[in-house]
């Protein structure tokens, strides 16, 4: 149920560059950036527009499976029937997908928008209220090493083929507890690569990930940790910061939070037992 890659990832654009020597023209690779917009199809043939999102072309009907995993839509790969481009929409009918369903929708379409925000407040309580009557607690038992969680945003940075041609691109994946790389994908949005990741996995059937640690390119908002909790990954690495209601979702969904992980260092900010942590310099472990 792969999809095809049918518009483009990497765009040629001509840039003026201005030093010292003067100015001057030349071509320039960007990073792709359309619209998505993903519908729903019931068993009824009722199709409903669901959400539209900017994405970076690529693994599109990925992206929609992990988007309404993640927001209790779908549960397994049999309640899907089959995910396609619409092609009834002229010029972008390779921006539009419909994902089919074998059976109704487990979550009423009209009882949240899809839509990624950022929130806040009252509404952002509630969001994690909601949340936690749906998605189960992340189960323990899974330990990584400091040492190889440090090491995960250089690992994903090494499997970022559109960065290397465009400086500008966001990516996800997933990591094997050694550090091995299990799934890594590129987007323009953050939200859309991590749906991309998940999407993957639930396309073939290996959700929950309890086995995983799911690794960002930038900053920690409550829906990238929603998605995680959602599809049991038990920990949660990012580049930059977190959000308040991203540790607040992470402590409560039982996923280990950390952030600022760069150069060695790593701050957890939830659930710090899942990282094994060597003892302090100078200490003998088991002295008497």
């Amino acid at each position: 149920m792969a999809s095809p890659t049918a518009r483009r990832r990497v765009a040629r654009v001509t840039a003026t560059v201005v030093d010292a020597d003067g100015a001057r023209s030349r071509s320039e690779r960007v990073v792709g950036e359309e619209p998505l917009e993903i519908r729903v199809a019931g068993p009824d043939g009722v199709v409903v527009a669901t959400t539209a999102t900017m994405r970076t072309p690529g693994d599109d009907f990925a992206l929609a499976a992990g988007l309404l995993h993640a927001e209790g839509v779908i549960a397994t790969p049999e309640d899907l029937a089959e995910i396609r481009y619409c092609t009834d929409v002229d010029e972008q009918h390779y921006n539009v997908v419909t994902v089919h369903l074998r059976r109704p929708p487990r979550r009423d379409l009209a009882a949240r928008s899809l839509m990624a925000t950022a929130s806040c407040g009252v509404c952002g309580t509630a969001s994690i209220d909601e949340l936690c009557a749906r998605v189960p607690v992340v189960s323990d038992g899974f330990v990584v090493d400091h040492a190889v969680l440090a090491g995960l945003p250089d690992a994903l940075r090494a499997a970022q083929p559109l960065f290397d041609q465009t400086g500008g691109i966001h990516a996800a994946g997933l990591f094997a507890p050694d550090g091995t790389p299990l799934v890594v994908r590129e987007d323009v949005g953050r939200h859309n690569a991590l749906d991309k990741v998940l999407g993957t996995r639930f396309l073939d059937g290996r959700l929950p990930a309890g086995d995983a640690i799911a690794v960002l390119s930038g900053r920690v908002s409550y829906e990238l940790v929603q998605k995680a909790a959602a599809a049991g990954v038990p920990v949660l690495v990012a580049v930059s910061a977190p959000s308040s209601l991203a540790v607040a979702t992470a402590e409560r969904l039982g996923v280990t939070l950390a952030a600022f992980v760069r150069n060695g260092r790593a701050t957890l900010y939830a659930h710090p037992g899942r990282v094994a942590v060597p003892p302090p310099a100078g200490s003998h472990a088991g002295a008497r």
